[in-house]
């Protein structure tokens, strides 16, 4: 009878877990350094799944319209303007969009490749000229009727 309340508060009371680790560093300098704290979450970006969901049933809709005018033989619609990711990120060089661990490298490597063409630009001081100037000919020769002037070359 004497021992019931004192097994209630030994067995309602929750036990500590062991720590071997602050066992081991007993009587050693390591354990006067404190642990930093773990940082704190980040905030979670909030999901813009309304947008998707309404880009997608805008996809699904101009689908749908282009196989009926297809089927009908109808002039096909004009393609939907693309949606704008709000996730993505620009790039300043190139305005092209990307997610944001791409862009990081997209960003690097795209700076340094404007550098380059600026540098190059100013040292020909000529616009550049594709390598490929004459290729329209060889596939003008493919033509019916086509006789090969001399003001090509």
């Amino acid at each position: 009878v004497r021992h019931e309340p004192i097994c209630k508060k030994a067995f309602n009371k929750k036990r500590k877990p062991f720590d071997s680790y602050k066992q081991r560093l007993q009587g050693t300098d390591i354990g006067t350094v404190r642990r930093q704290p773990p940082p704190k979450n980040q905030p979670v970006k909030k999901s813009n799944w309304r947008q998707h969901h309404e880009d997608f049933i805008n996809a699904i809709q101009s689908a749908r319209e282009v196989t009926k005018a297809m089927r009908e033989g109808r002039p096909l619609p004009h393609p939907p303007p693309p949606s704008i990711n709000p996730d993505y990120v620009q790039c300043p060089y190139c305005s092209r969009r990307f997610n944001e661990a791409a862009a990081l490298k997209h960003i690097k490597f795209c700076e340094e490749q404007a550098t380059c063409r600026a540098f190059a630009a100013k040292t020909t001081k000529q616009p550049v000229v594709s390598k490929h100037v004459h290729t329209c000919a060889v596939f003008e020769t493919d033509l019916p009727n086509y006789t090969l002037s001399k003001n090509l070359y």
